[in-house]
């Protein structure tokens, strides 16, 4: 009964925001999901190629679990948006603006999961948080993650007695 009293005194309030506040932020979810397949590809490919590796159909359908078609059509998706290029017989490279987009992807990516790692989320979890965290935390919350991190939120949570 007390740990439910001391959560209810740190939760937000239980009233609905303004609309502008509220439209606000069912439109930023909207996005970050259109957003999370391009970025989830143009990060692995990234990833794939910083490794020495060729990014090819098969590496990205594995690694991403799932079939090669669907790994065509959207490596077709991506080659019109612009982020990446395709070479026959050859493996898949990011333009530019692909690069950019898996750069800004792996750097929210390794902010959440060392947050959630310094909260004292096991490895394993973390890493697997991160991955739909990093899509939808906004910069604000990006922002004071890191602020967090650089103050020793681990050394913080440590110190925090168990419930």
């Amino acid at each position: 009964m007390e740990r439910k009293r001391r959560l209810r005194d740190i939760a937000p309030k239980e009233t609905l925001p303004d609309v502008e506040t509220h439209s606000e932020g069912f439109r930023a979810n909207r996005e970050a999901r259109r957003n999370v397949l391009v970025e989830d590809y143009v990060e692995l490919i990234s990833d794939l190629l910083s490794e020495g590796q060729e990014a090819r159909q098969v590496d990205i359908a594995g690694r991403l679990g799932v079939s090669q078609p669907t790994v065509a059509k959207m490596l077709a998706r991506l080659v019109t948006e612009g982020y990446v290029t395709q070479k026959p017989y050859r493996g898949v490279f990011l333009t530019p603006a692909g690069q950019d987009m898996a750069d800004r992807a792996r750097h929210r990516h390794r902010i959440v999961e060392a947050f959630l790692l310094a909260l004292g989320v096991s490895e394993e979890n973390a890493r697997v948080d991160a991955e739909g965290v990093e899509h939808y935390v906004g910069s604000e919350t990006l922002t004071l993650f890191e602020k967090a991190l650089r103050g020793n939120l681990k050394q913080f949570m440590q110190a925090l007695p168990d419930a």
